[in-house]
């Protein structure tokens, strides 16, 4: 009676053990065993009841009925070495493997993967070492490694990156004659691929029998991963069976080489032969569209997304939000994001990153507010990002803050996090403290050099800047295009011509760095600002294509400043041809007639922007105080403490006429006598804010300005006479670099 019971009994645990409500069943069962079957019930009932609790994730259920058994065997701890394993408890599966009076070929695999699965690969490889030295003998048959085992290291080897491992391992597979397996097979062609050895990968795969769908897609994303594109393609071609993964593998790997049009080409003929799209696909071809700004085609996406029911998905929504961003569409990113019923930390941070792109670094900081408010804690990428918009926003408040919330997580040793930051004290002025923080990191990277050497650029600092480059130069980092714009823009703002020259040229020779437009305007900058605007006409007529608008505007201000009428309407034409709406070219052709008093030219200029509707950008000046930002333009009156600051002004005008400061009215575009234009002089913005920080800035504190464009000759002037008079620093960020004024002098050297 009691046999034919057991085997009922473990059926129906056998059936519990995969099913949904396991848990449930398996308890029921077991009380049944406890009630129906004499004491105690049999061993391999026992380990079928052992087996079904730990399937269903009640292992102290497990490890309790394993303790209170009377005849435990080999399988009985097998199960439960197994058990451990899968819940990644390490000392006890440890422990169990130990007291174990005999071992298997199970028991060995059991801890591999339990070592494989909490990311210590180097013990699992120890474990198979000791397979290997094993002389059991376990039912007649000596403990070897099985295709499970081989299949289990091949995958160790690779996440340790061990070559010599690796082909150990594979010739034990020959050895034991695993080599046709596709179960091994298919690990040891990703294997050979994640290190670099893919035509080790490729002779695996050409040498097996039997190829199926996995083996293909294996050798596929190996191609892909080694930038074998045309192998990789070639392969999918001749495939006559693909899966979804082949299709997925073919989106991602494309568009993770730069082939965004391809990837859009394959994601159509995918749609096409009616292969179901996963979440993986759609966050793929999302990245394609991101990367090739193309929107049109994300919309479409986006609308295939919603029929097939994958909008609430939040893997899917925060690729979205990501290829709006970077499409420029940050309203409609924004949209999505709103609409996402389950948001995870990317999706914040999708959202963040788009708004720090879009220049919306304000809505960056709100958004991530929110996210804590809402309980998600920021990771190192996060955090970062968060960072970089206070950044570009100058706003050294909230970036201290925000470096204060990376200690106290212990995020700050974080290279993402640490970037950050050098980067924001390198744009709000603090260049000491960038370095200090640069100097305290254990590693850098090519973003860590490259932001210090820009921030010691935007001061003008030329010295300091190329002595960084040459050390890290000297340290094997490798410099980018952006780094180089640091190098050239310091050069540039300090008269270096030759040695800025040799650094073009060596971007070009020495490192493959193709030049863009960035770095054609450095070198206009170069040559216009040291006053040779021939040579800066030369170098433009020998470029490969023109000057965009902010290269001919850097010639036409140079021109402007050097009197130079010829060159300077050659500028003016050019850039009137490339952007008609850019007020620069009237702005600056008028100071030129202006300076010389040909006032019947400047009001035909004046006629023309009405005519054509340019409108010059209004010259303004904030300063932040208390978490609040107060903004000036040119005679404003409106601000609440406008008499105090008027006042002010006032004294300071006095002071500094004692000192002997003369108003230089050569920027004033007005034909009205000298006493009006001495007036308006006296009001720009950043005087006026200047005053403001005067009053309400503690004098401990350095006085913080940010203006949007750039900062006028008598502006510059002036400023060094109040930083003397009264005794403070004053830093201000224009729409081209920093100064920093003390004690009379500025840091640009009056060269900017």
């Amino acid at each position: 009676m009691s046999r034919p019971l057991c085997n009922h009994y473990a059926a129906l645990l056998s059936s519990a053990a995969g099913s949904r409500d396991g848990a449930r069943a398996s308890g029921a069962i077991h009380c049944l065993i406890l009630r129906t079957l004499p004491h105690p019930p049999p061993t391999y009932l026992l380990n079928q009841l052992l087996t079904a609790y730990a399937r269903s994730g009640r292992l102290a259920h497990a490890r309790r009925l394993f303790d209170t058994m009377p005849d435990p065997n080999l399988f009985t701890r097998n199960a439960l070495l197994s058990a451990l394993a899968h819940a990644r408890l390490l000392p006890d599966m440890e422990s169990l493997f130990a007291s174990m009076p005999e071992r298997d070929t199970v028991s060995y695999n059991a801890l591999i993967a339990g070592f494989s699965g909490v990311g210590v690969p180097r013990q699992a490889a120890g474990v198979y070492r000791a397979l290997l030295r094993e002389e059991a003998v376990v039912d007649g048959v000596r403990v070897r490694p099985s295709r499970i085992t081989m299949s289990g290291m091949v995958l160790a080897a690779s996440a340790l990156g061990d070559r010599a491992l690796g082909r150990q391992v594979h010739c034990q597979i020959l050895r034991l004659g695993f080599g046709a397996y596709a179960f091994t097979g298919s690990p040891l062609v990703d294997m050979y691929a994640k290190m670099g050895l893919i035509g080790d990968a490729k002779r695996v795969f050409d040498e097996m029998e039997g190829r199926n769908v996995v083996m293909y897609n294996t050798m596929i994303t190996g191609l892909l991963r080694c930038k074998m594109v045309a192998e990789a393609k070639e392969l999918f071609e001749a495939m006559v069976e693909r899966d979804s993964i082949t299709w997925t593998t073919m989106v991602t790997g494309l568009t993770q080489n730069g082939l965004q049009l391809e990837a859009l080409d394959v994601f159509s003929r995918m749609r096409a032969a009616g292969v179901g799209i996963d979440q993986y696909t759609f966050g793929s071809i999302l990245t394609a569209c991101g990367a090739l700004a193309a929107l049109e085609e994300g919309k479409q996406i986006h609308a295939y997304i919603i029929r097939t029911l994958y909008d609430g998905n939040v893997f899917v929504g925060s690729a979205l939000v990501d290829m709006y961003s970077k499409c420029r569409g940050i309203r409609s990113a924004e949209a999505v994001f709103r609409r996402m019923t389950c948001k995870n930390i990317i999706s914040w941070t999708a959202m963040i990153v788009g708004y720090g792109q879009n220049g919306c670094g304000e809505e960056a900081v709100r958004v991530f507010s929110e996210m804590q408010r809402d309980g998600i804690k920021p990771d190192d990428f996060t955090l970062g990002s968060v960072i970089s918009s206070c950044a570009n926003l100058a706003s050294l408040e909230e970036g201290a803050q925000f470096h204060c919330m990376a200690l106290i997580s212990g995020l700050r040793p974080y290279i993402t996090v640490s970037n950050a930051l050098v980067t924001l004290y390198g744009k709000c002025g603090s260049i000491e403290d960038a370095h200090r923080l640069f100097d305290e990191m254990l590693f850098h990277d090519q973003v860590s050099w490259t932001a210090l050497v820009s921030g010691y650029a935007q001061f003008g600092k030329a010295k300091e800047t190329i002595e960084l480059f040459e050390k890290m130069l000297s340290k094997g980092v490798k410099p980018d295009g952006v780094t180089f714009i640091g190098v050239l823009s310091a050069c540039s703002r300090s008269g270096l011509v030759e040695k800025g020259r040799s650094y073009f040229q060596c971007m070009q020779e020495n490192h493959g760095i193709v030049p863009l437009d960035g770095h054609y305007t450095c070198m206009i900058d170069l040559y216009s600002r040291s006053g040779r605007l021939k040579e800066a006409e030369e170098f433009i007529r020998q470029m490969p294509r023109c000057p965009d608008a902010i290269g001919w505007a850097t010639l036409l201000s140079s021109c402007r400043l050097r009197g130079d009428m010829e060159i300077g309407k050659w500028a003016a034409e050019n850039l009137l041809k490339i952007d008609p709406q850019n007020p620069a070219s009237y702005v600056l052709l008028c100071s030129m007639h202006a300076s010389k008093g040909e006032w019947t030219e400047v009001a035909q200029l004046r006629r023309g922007m009405r005519d054509r509707q340019v409108k010059k950008e209004p010259g303004c000046s904030w300063i932040k105080y208390k978490n609040k930002v107060h903004i000036f333009s040119a005679d404003d009156q409106s601000h609440p403490f406008s008499g105090t600051i008027y006042d002010k002004l006032q004294w300071l005008n006095s002071k500094m006429l004692e000192q002997g400061y003369k108003p230089d009215v050569s920027s004033v575009l007005h034909d009205v006598a000298d006493s009006e234009k001495v007036h308006m002089l006296s009001n720009h913005s950043e005087k006026l804010a200047i005053a403001f920080g005067l009053i309400f800035v503690p004098e401990e504190m350095p006085i913080r300005i940010v203006k949007n464009l750039r900062v006028c000759l008598d502006c510059h002037n002036a400023t060094k006479f109040i930083s003397k008079i009264t005794g403070r620093d004053i830093l201000v960020r224009d729409a081209v670099r920093f100064h920093k004024f003390s004690n009379g002098i500025c840091s640009c050297g009056d060269f900017w």
